[in-house]
């Protein structure tokens, strides 16, 4: 127990320390969904608490990018009907609907500073449309990926470095929803995972990529006896760091696999993910990794919690505890004691991080249907319906509604925390909420 928590506290303080200002990467700077900021907005609406707004062409899943003065979304330029969330027909198509684009974004007062192509191709699979991976950044360069399979770098003032498009290399993506997992970058490397099966048959692969050339380092199939949609998952790529290793986990197919990040090599495989071998075991929310501590969702039950250690052989894992209450599309969030569960209902969970006891819930929280994951900042949890509605819950052993924040337009994109600021993309707008402050502030 000591030890784990020192390992954590290290990785928490390094991680805050190295990027605590920004929100380079969808689950922020630790990638785990936490942040270090303080002093943030509790309430705000439509008229009150809002430094600007701009108007967005539809809705997204991909959350904003936040990097020193710069913002960055991946859109797609027009979009279907939002009423009911389903494809148009063939005739009903607007050709400016079909146009992807990354736009960068002054960060001071909302204007777009330049806008980018990433193909045309959109299309609308239910919720999903083709601009929901979102981009990455180190803070000079940033990498969007789009569902369509193009991925492209562009240098802050917009210049194109490299473009690779990876369903002509590789072949279709067979997902039944679409591709919608988010490029993962750590060392220079961008890590892509495509995990499909209910479309294709076609091998699942994963790839890193030199993110400075756009060159291929390895790229290895990843096997799966999942059946029916089991294999597609939509999850993102983690970082595993622990008792000085450095491996990159992939969840879907119904397993969880680590691989050395510099061969691709698959070094060891979990199962228990799928215990029934139901044919529609697609994976959405990511794992999360904090330490020698490894979450798994999967589609509702089981959500697993490992811990991860290391003998002469490598990697060992030893399973902590499993639920049966996880969440579906929203991946869940810790502070390292705890996990903090949203189920896509509204259904909140705060179960120990070591033990899966129940510490509070289940209780419900306002918004009928949840798709974007929570974030843990400054003691709180701010957790965004598809209603575009934000509850602020205080984190800790007590279950208390700190706010209830109303925004317009429907809201699948997660939020983004900066520098005392909240960024959260709806249908309509990309609202920056609260004061700039500075680490020091």
């Amino acid at each position: 127990m000591r030890s784990f928590a020192a390992t954590f506290a290290v990785l928490s303080l390094s991680s805050a320390s190295l990027l605590a200002s920004d929100w380079p990467h969808w689950r922020g700077p630790a990638r785990d969904g936490t942040s270090a900021d303080e002093h943030l907005p509790l309430e705000w609406s439509t008229t009150e608490g809002i430094t600007w707004q701009l108007t967005m062409p539809t809705w997204s899943g991909s959350t904003p990018i936040v990097s020193g003065d710069r913002i960055f979304v991946s859109t797609a330029d027009g979009g279907a009907r939002a009423e009911g969330r389903r494809p148009a027909h063939e005739a009903d198509k607007d050709p400016a609907a079909e146009r992807l684009s990354l736009w960068c974004i002054d960060r001071g007062d909302g204007s777009v500073v330049w806008r980018r192509p990433l193909g045309g191709g959109n299309h609308q699979l239910f919720k999903h449309n083709m601009s929901s991976p979102s981009p990455v950044t180190d803070g000079k360069n940033v990498w969007v990926m789009t569902g369509t399979g193009l991925l492209r770098s562009f240098t802050f003032d917009g210049t194109l470095v490299w473009s690779r498009d990876l369903q002509a290399e590789y072949g279709p993506f067979g997902l039944n929803w679409g591709y919608a997992s988010s490029p993962t970058l750590h060392e220079g490397s961008l890590y892509i995972q495509v995990l499909h099966g209910m479309k294709t048959d076609a091998a699942s692969y994963v790839e890193a990529i030199d993110a400075a050339t756009g060159k291929t380092r390895w790229h290895v199939e990843r096997s799966s006896d999942a059946p029916g949609e089991s294999p597609d998952a939509y999850a993102t790529p983690v970082v595993l760091q622990h008792d000085g290793r450095t491996e990159i986990g992939i969840a879907g197919g119904d397993v969880f696999t680590g691989h050395d990040p510099e061969t691709g090599a698959e070094l060891w495989r979990l199962g228990g993910m799928n215990p029934d071998k139901a044919a529609n075991y697609r994976v959405v929310a990511s794992p999360i990794s904090l330490g020698n501590l490894l979450i798994v969702p999967t589609r509702v039950k089981p959500l697993q919690v490992f811990q991860l250690g290391s003998d002469e052989s490598g990697t060992t894992t030893e399973l902590l505890w499993s639920t049966d209450s996880g969440p579906d599309v929203p991946t869940p969030v810790s502070d390292g004691e705890r996990v903090y569960i949203v189920r896509d209902n509204g259904v909140m969970l705060c179960l120990r991080a070591r033990t899966g006891a129940v510490v509070w819930g289940p209780e419900r929280i306002r918004g009928r249907t949840y798709s974007a994951s929570p974030v843990l900042a400054d003691g709180r949890l701010y957790v965004t319906a598809e209603d575009g509605v934000t509850s602020v819950i205080r984190a800790g052993d007590t279950f208390e509604v700190l706010a209830e924040n109303e925004l317009e337009g429907y809201t699948l994109s997660s939020p983004a925390i900066s520098e005392g600021q909240i960024f959260i993309r709806t249908e309509k707008f990309l609202y920056c909420i609260g004061e700039r402050r500075s680490e020091s502030s």
